[in-house]
C-alpha cells in the first residue's frame, strides 16, 4: 500500500532525481517531471517519469487532467526543477534572466498554483521548495539564479500563513554545494576552494537532501512550516 502520492518536478536527474526515486523505495506513488523524455533507474516501482515543461501552463493543465482521472493528484509537492544560467550581471542578457526566473520561480507558481486547491480541499498537504544557499547569502555572476532562489523564501513564507489552517504546510529547502552534475564543472582546485569555506570539509551528498525533504513531508514535521532550512554543511551561519 502506498503511503501517499508525490508530484517532484526536475526529476531526471541530480537532487530531484535522488528525491523522486527516494521516495518511490519508500512506498509513495511518485510523478516525476522533466523538459525532455526520460528514464527511471532500473528496478524503481512507483515512479512514473512524464515529460513536463513548468514554464508551460497548458502542460500543467493537461498533466493536472491526466493525474486527476488516474487519481494521482499529490498530496506532496516538490518544486525542485530549476536552471542556471551564469554570467556577471554587466553581461547578463535579458534572455538569461527571463529564462531562469521563468523556470525557477513562475515555475513554481505554476505548478503550486495547480495543484493546491485539491489540498485546500482535503485539508491535507506539504509543499517544499528546493531554493539554494545562494538565495541566502548571494553568489558573485548569479544574480539571475540568487534572486529566483531568495524569492522562494519568501514565496514559502507567505504562502504558509495563507495555507497552515488548512493542514498544508509549505517548507523551503536551500543546498548548499551538492555533488551532482551542477557542480561537475568545477575543476579540483576550485573545489578545494570552496570546501575551506565549509566547515564540514566536504560537499554534500543528494541523499543529504531527500533525507530532510522526506522529513519534512512526513508527520513528524508536522508542526514546522514557513521555515527555509539549509543543508550546506554550515556554509551559511546566522
Amino acid at each position: 500500500m502506498t503511503k501517499g502520492n508525490v508530484f517532484v518536478s526536475g526529476a531526471s536527474r541530480g537532487i530531484g532525481k535522488n528525491i523522486a526515486t527516494y521516495f518511490a523505495k519508500n512506498n509513495y506513488k511518485v510523478v516525476g517531471t522533466s523538459r525532455n523524455d526520460f528514464n527511471v533507474e532500473e528496478g524503481v516501482k512507483n515512479f512514473i517519469p512524464i515529460k513536463l515543461d513548468v514554464t508551460s501552463r497548458d502542460d500543467i493543465k493537461n498533466c493536472f487532467n491526466h493525474l486527476k482521472s488516474e487519481g494521482l493528484l499529490p498530496n506532496i509537492l516538490i518544486n525542485n526543477a530549476g536552471i542556471t544560467s551564469d554570467q556577471i550581471f554587466l553581461r547578463m542578457k535579458d534572455d538569461d534572466w527571463d529564462n531562469v526566473i521563468e523556470t525557477n520561480l513562475t515555475g513554481t507558481y505554476n505548478l503550486t498554483k495547480a495543484f493546491i486547491k485539491n489540498m485546500v480541499k482535503n485539508k491535507n498537504g506539504r509543499i517544499i521548495n528546493i531554493s539554494s544557499v545562494s538565495g541566502l547569502m548571494g553568489n558573485a555572476g548569479q544574480v539571475n539564479y540568487s534572486s529566483s532562489k531568495a524569492a522562494l523564501n519568501g514565496f514559502t513564507k507567505s504562502l504558509a500563513k495563507e495555507v497552515g489552517s488548512r493542514n498544508i504546510t509549505v517548507n523551503c529547502v536551500a543546498p548548499g554545494f551538492i555533488d551532482t552534475d551542477m557542480t561537475s564543472f568545477l575543476d579540483l582546485d576550485s573545489k578545494n576552494e570552496i570546501i575551506k569555506t565549509i566547515p564540514l570539509g566536504r560537499f554534500g551528498n543528494v541523499s543529504d537532501i531527500s533525507e530532510i525533504v522526506m522529513f519534512l513531508a512526513s508527520d513528524n514535521a508536522s508542526y514546522i512550516t514557513g521555515q527555509t532550512i539549509s543543508v550546506d554543511g554550515g556554509l551559511l551561519m546566522y
